[in-house]
């Protein structure tokens, strides 16, 4: 048995030399002789929370130390079932190992490990610094500290810790404690009682499970009754005596716990633990390794007297206060969450400031599109009315050249109504007046009037002012209607008007006194442009051709000049000396306004045509879909 002892001792002691030996890792140069540091630990390298200690201390300490550092572990493994029987072999080990070496500081790691070296010490390091690390302070051998001796501790207030529990979940009624059946883990349970009684009184009640085994456990807290919370302390030997290390334990609770999961060491913060008041490793690491480094520096232990770590600023895990519904309200002032689900500002900052700039500058864009869009109609309005404006001056230049026709047109009839008045005057003074003859005489009257009437309605027609107006009309009756007007004045400058009009309906969609417009001044330019010809012929002729009425106003005089065909319709281009250019421009605005076309050619034999489209209407369409 004892070399069996011997050799499990020897082996714990190569691996841990292998593993550790040469530890520093930090970039900083360093200075003299390697500082030789053995860590003992309490119950094996990995058991929580000392090893996470551990690596936080070691990690410190190279970064601290002005020397090179060789790191030794070894692990007192008779701690786990208090087997004192193996204890005598292991301090044996020990001292055949490290007799004939110097060790510059010994660093105990858990209360295990500093009970046994402060046992021991006078046997094994009876000069050696020791400084003992991650103990809670009440497991703390104040008696057997020596002058080379010092303590780095914690406190582990149970009170602070239930205080939170109960903070966050005011309802609780029961506890679950998670708490190991090992010796020094069966420590804690009295200790918990006590401390907690006078806040729990009869309302909440604690309940202990370290006597079994670890799936009967399982089982138990995936069935806890509502109003539960667990808090695992620590869990190293089961009820059934089975060994754990690492977070496993831990880890196996979290997946089946039906309740929230506490603890008291940042070591055992892992993913399924809400959090609170804990012991900070990191925090205590950096602690741990500036008084080690004091000592290695040359100052005595002793003199180095330091209050128990405290736990630090309460930390939680967002994602578990969001599973167990805890509000933020309730978390203790300077909490800190971690772990928070990023809002979408967060994870696409950029993306959506990005996104936004690209709406705001789309929408300055629509908006001064439709800025510009409500000048341009605006402007379109007024240009119309302008247009209009011009037109209606263009109808009187046209009545004004027409005046002398006019005033012949209607003393024609007036001359005539006065004749027959004078005769029915002289009939009626007669003895006998002729009955019949006076009839006559009348219908003669009432005929010269209407000629007259119609004179005048005609040029009514011509200058009155009146908005755009759309109706449906016949193009033929349009033309005829131009024609009768400017028969007179035809016959007057020894013109002959043409007309072929189609036999068929031209329905179409206008502006029927400015569509008017257009063909007088078709007309009346050829009647000036032919003065001087011999032969004066003016054809008006309508027709269908395809979804559109044509209306053509050829004359048979010196024709348009070459080259100048494109420029005809554009304003204040005259071939008159007195014209002002504006007539053709003006026509030319009126039939686009109508969705038609108006353009100019030269006949073969001499002379210019004039042709004017116009849409039909589509049956059953609306006026807009015809004119703009």
């Amino acid at each position: 048995m004892r070399r069996l002892w011997i050799a499990a001792f020897v082996l714990l002691a190569a691996f841990g030399w292998a593993g550790t030996h040469g530890g520093a890792n930090d970039d900083r140069p360093k200075e003299g002789k390697p500082k030789e540091i053995l860590f003992l630990h309490s119950l094996g390298y990995e058991f929580q929370p000392w090893a996470t200690w551990t690596r936080s201390i070691r990690h410190e300490l190279n970064s601290q130390s002005r020397w090179p550092l060789n790191f030794e572990e070894q692990s007192l493994v008779t701690a786990l079932r208090g087997n004192g029987a193996a204890e005598p072999e292991f301090v044996a080990y020990l001292k055949a190992l490290y007799t004939e070496r110097d060790l510059d500081l010994i660093i105990a790691i858990g209360a295990p490990a500093a009970r046994f070296i402060q046992k021991h010490r006078a046997e094994l390091f009876p000069a050696t610094p020791m400084l003992l690390a991650a103990v809670e302070v009440r497991r703390v051998e104040q008696t057997m500290l020596s002058m080379e001796d010092t303590v780095v501790a914690t406190r582990v207030d149970h009170t602070a810790v239930f205080k939170n529990i109960l903070r966050l979940l005011p309802d609780t009624k029961q506890i679950a404690m998670v708490i190991g059946n090992s010796p020094g883990e069966r420590l804690w349970i009295d200790d918990v009682q006590r401390e907690l009684s006078p806040l729990l009184g009869d309302e909440v009640q604690l309940r202990f499970y370290n006597e079994l085994p670890f799936d009967k456990l399982l089982v138990e807290l995936s069935n806890l009754p509502p109003d539960s919370a667990i808090f695992f302390q620590q869990l190293m030997v089961d009820g059934a005596g089975a060994v754990f290390a690492d977070k496993d334990p831990l880890r196996a609770i979290v997946r089946v716990a039906n309740a929230p999961i506490f603890a008291l060491d940042k070591s055992f913060f892992v993913d399924g633990v809400v959090g609170g008041p804990m012991s900070s490793p990191a925090d205590g690491g950096r602690l741990v390794a500036s008084v080690a480094v004091r000592i290695l520096e040359g100052e005595r232990a002793s003199d180095i007297r330091l209050l128990p770590i405290e736990f630090s600023t309460p930390e939680y895990d967002w994602r578990q206060l969001q599973r167990w519904n805890i509000s933020e309200s309730r978390l203790p002032p300077q909490s800190r969450v971690l772990f928070r689900e990023q809002t979408a500002w967060e994870r696409y900052s950029w993306q959506i400031s990005l996104v936004a700039l690209a709406l705001l500058l789309q929408a300055a864009f629509i908006a001064i599109l439709l800025r510009e869009r409500q000048r341009r109609h605006l402007a379109e309005v007024k240009a119309q009315q302008r247009m209009s404006e011009l037109a209606r001056v263009t109808r009187f230049s046209t009545a004004g050249e027409l005046s002398a026709l006019i005033a012949h047109e209607i003393n024609q009839p007036l001359g005539a109504i006065l004749s027959n008045a004078e005769a029915a005057q002289i009939i009626l003074k007669s003895p006998n007046p002729d009955i019949p003859m006076l009839s006559e005489i009348v219908d003669e009257i009432l005929h010269n009037d209407e000629r007259a009437a119609e004179v005048i309605r005609r040029m009514r027609s011509l200058l009155k002012k009146a908005p755009f107006e759309l109706r449906h009309f016949d193009l033929n009756d349009l033309a005829q209607e131009a024609i009768d007007f400017l028969s007179p004045l035809a016959r007057g400058r020894e013109v002959e008007l043409v007309s072929a009009i189609a036999p068929a309906r031209l329905p179409v969609l206008g502006d029927r006194v400015q569509l008017q417009q257009v063909i007088l001044n078709l007309v009346m330019n050829a009647i000036d442009a032919m003065k001087n010809s011999e032969s004066r012929t003016i054809e008006i002729r309508t027709q269908r051709v395809g979804d559109f009425a044509e209306l053509t106003v050829s004359d048979s005089g010196p024709g348009l000049p070459e080259g100048k065909l494109k420029d005809i319709f554009e304003p204040f281009f005259t071939t008159k000396p007195e014209g002002m250019g504006m007539g053709l421009s003006i026509a030319r605005t009126i039939v686009e306004a109508h969705n038609g076309q108006i353009r100019a050619t030269n006949k073969d034999g001499g002379g210019a045509t004039f042709l004017l489209k116009l849409p039909l209407v589509r049956k059953g369409a609306s006026p807009e879909a015809n004119v703009r």
